[in-house]
């Protein structure tokens, strides 16, 4: 089976930065426990200042669904939705290549 990756990108309500980005970065702890998911980091845009992207690679499909299927993931993702402006943006790919992947 081939990796796969996503890119999610999150648009945080104003003022409420480092609040989601401490309880976001719990839910990175536990991801580096995750059997498959090989990287699980969340990154601040350079551009736009209350915007955070996760980029996350699990070894299949399996491992991509188990994180997403969790109940620790579903427990931590309802508590950043209070932070949370808008809609979640994803994109799923499937690796062709690079370093470290």
């Amino acid at each position: 089976m081939s990796q796969i990756g996503v890119i999610v990108k999150l648009k945080i309500k104003e003022g409420q930065l480092d609040a989601f980005t401490k309880i976001a970065l719990e839910g990175v702890e536990n991801a580096k426990s995750e059997p498959g998911t090989t990287i699980y980091a969340i990154h601040n845009d350079s551009v736009e200042a209350n915007v955070v992207w996760f980029y996350e690679l699990y070894a299949d499909k399996a491992s991509a669904d188990a994180h997403s299927g969790s109940d620790a993931f579903r427990k931590w993702s309802k508590s950043l939705a209070p932070f949370v402006d808008s809609a979640p943006e994803f994109s799923f790919l499937t690796p062709i290549g690079g370093k470290g992947i």
